[in-house]
């Protein structure tokens, strides 16, 4: 790609992106506004908003690259991310939103009575927030190398500047317009090319070349043991999302919530669709990629190959423009919620520690990806669910449909996930790739059972320490809202 191109296309979508956000801050007033946007987001607002949010490297270059190294095996991961939403809508959305929380800690301290809950809640967040935002800084910095030719690190550091102006400028109001904004650029960055090279590909005759021989190394699934751990971890895992979680904060009532989750399942689904042709026509037209070692590079470099010239520059320049809105609109979801942890938990909670928090919860990250190499991006936001899935969700569940979770239990549950699924995680990137057994490269099977196993025996070892007003925290969590008393 011509890098004048390349440069253009980014520069525009980060301008963008600024300028929305701006727009925001005139709506911002209060502190409400900043963690939650007053609870006033309508369900089609806030579905776009969490598209464009949950819709990240993985799922917009990612994807694509896992189906051209290991076929479909790989199309567990779409179908895990889109079910996990599911999930949502069944066990999670309203109850959530009428607890009345601002955070996930807010959450459990407020279900379990429980500071000691709530400090260990904020570090699991906090740590799931930084694993997930270091595959987004990865992933930019492969595209600013592509379409641009510029030193990979400026795209980590682009992606942290841009974010940190727009969230310390409105914080979650400003960040609701800019994922609104994000999720359709990313739709229409995909499906226009898609168009465009099957209209190419119908009309010129052009040879298929050799598909690629599967990879042994590729981190899609290539068992029945890595297909259900890795299904469980994709449903279970987007059960602890913190940036997903927050958005449920932001509608006005339960009924909300569940619309909103209804609009995201149809969302999803188109998406998936378009990495999912991508994947399957890399196969056949640009095989080679998969042996370079550049698969996640083929949704940035497709457009050019098959259509070429100055269109196919254009096409990849619209691709890159939206790969990097995935990085800002999902980094910046991610930064919101866990400025509202670190504000509440360290600043006070007030307007301007919320926006220290936003620094500390960007630069982290960036240090990280800057020491760190890029695995392949799905696979390695894959476990990062794996990890969600052992810690957040067990207690998140339990706590919205068991009444007898007690502190100790959700501690002891929290902890025995983290370290399980963290040590799988650090001993398979020791191991690398070829040599890590499939119960360590894939370890929700078993990780998250454990988590609930112990949450539960302990909790019943410890019944006394249910909390007593356990009654009505639960009526309040599944009683539905009256709609007259919502819409005055």
């Amino acid at each position: 790609m011509n890098p004048v191109v390349g440069v253009t296309a980014i520069a525009a979508v980060s301008l963008a992106t600024a300028v929305i956000g701006f727009y925001g801050l005139r709506v911002s007033r209060t502190t409400g506004d900043f963690y939650v946007a007053s609870r006033t987001v309508k369900p089609w607002w806030n579905a776009s908003a969490i598209g464009g949010e949950y819709l990240s490297a993985a799922s917009f270059l990612g994807v694509a690259g896992l189906i051209l190294l290991s076929g479909t095996d790989a199309l567990w991961y779409p179908v895990g991310y889109t079910a996990g939403y599911l999930m949502l809508l069944l066990f999670v959305a309203a109850p959530l939103r009428r607890s009345g929380a601002y955070t996930i800690p807010d959450f459990t301290e407020a279900r379990l009575d429980s500071r000691a809950v709530r400090r260990i809640t904020s570090l699991v967040v906090v740590l799931v927030g930084w694993l997930y935002i270091v595959p987004q800084l990865h992933g930019a910095a492969l595209a600013i190398r592509i379409t641009t030719g510029l030193p990979a690190w400026v795209g980590p550091v682009a992606v942290v500047a841009v974010v940190c102006i727009t969230v310390v400028s409105g914080g979650m109001r400003s960040i609701t317009f800019v994922q609104a904004f994000q999720y359709w650029l990313k739709v229409t960055a995909l499906a226009v090319p898609v168009v465009f090279m099957l209209l190419v590909l119908g009309g010129s005759g052009l040879s298929p070349a050799a598909a690629p021989a599967a990879n042994p190394t590729a981190l899609g699934p290539s068992g029945p043991y890595q297909t259900i751990s890795l299904l469980v971890a994709l449903l279970f895992g987007t059960l602890g999302l913190p940036h997903v979680l927050v958005r449920f904060y932001t509608n006005p009532d339960g009924q909300s919530a569940r619309r909103t989750t209804l609009i995201v399942l149809g969302l999803l689904s188109v998406f998936y669709l378009l990495p999912t042709a991508y994947g399957m026509l890399g196969r056949v037209y640009a095989p080679d990629l998969a042996q370079s070692g550049q698969a996640d590079a083929l949704v940035l470099l497709l457009p050019g190959r098959v259509v070429g010239g100055t269109a196919g520059e254009l096409l990849s320049a619209l691709v890159a423009a939206g790969a990097f809105g995935a990085f800002l609109s999902t980094t910046s979801g991610l930064v919101v919620s866990l400025a509202g942890v670190i504000s509440q938990d360290v600043f006070g909670g007030s307007v301007r520690g919320f926006r220290l928090a936003a620094l500390v919860s960007a630069l982290v990250p960036l240090g990280i990806a800057s020491m760190t190499e890029s695995l392949a991006l799905a696979g390695s936001v894959g476990l990062v669910f794996a990890f969600t899935a052992s810690t957040i969700c067990p207690v998140l569940l339990l706590g919205i449909w068991w009444r007898g979770l007690t502190d100790a239990g959700a501690i002891a549950g929290m902890v025995t996930g983290g370290v399980l699924c963290g040590s799988a995680m650090v001993a398979g990137s020791v191991l690398g790739a070829a040599q890590t057994p499939s119960w360590l490269a894939q370890p929700a099977a078993w990780t998250v059972p454990a988590a609930f196993a112990i949450m539960v025996l302990v909790s019943r070892a410890t019944r006394g320490r249910v909390p007593r007003r356990i009654t009505r925290l639960m009526m309040r969590l599944h009683t539905p809202e009256r709609p007259l008393a919502t819409e005055r």
